[in-house]
């Protein structure tokens, strides 16, 4: 088994600083570009494993779902937070699933800049 701890490291640290963003509040767009940073961050991280490709993938959405339990919160207003907590898990499984397939988009890109 590899070692994960640069890679857990690398994404608190990217968690510490979503949570730091978030303080003051976020639109939506805001939670979007967080999430897809962490996906670049996770998947650059990831990239350096020696591990198949399904098992980073993993690694990588489980990231997003990190980031996302951070954050998402932070984007929706206070009337609505009760809907919110009934759409959480749906919505939490959409941008995992989503994520899924933003990493085989953003392989290439992320592969060109790690060599």
């Amino acid at each position: 088994m590899p070692d994960l701890v640069p890679i857990d490291q690398e994404i608190d640290a990217y968690i510490a600083h979503a949570r730091q963003l978030a303080e003051g509040g976020l639109t939506v767009s805001e939670v979007g570009d967080l999430l897809t940073g962490a996906i670049l961050v996770a998947t650059h991280a990831a990239e350096g494993l020696t591990l198949p490709g399904a098992d980073k993938k993993a690694i990588v959405q489980a990231a997003v779902a990190a980031v996302f339990d951070a954050v998402a919160g932070f984007a929706v207003p206070a009337p609505l937070y009760p809907f919110w907590l009934l759409a959480r898990p749906l919505v939490r499984s959409l941008v995992i699933a989503a994520a899924g397939g933003a990493i085989d988009r953003l392989l290439p890109l992320v592969r060109s800049t790690h060599a």
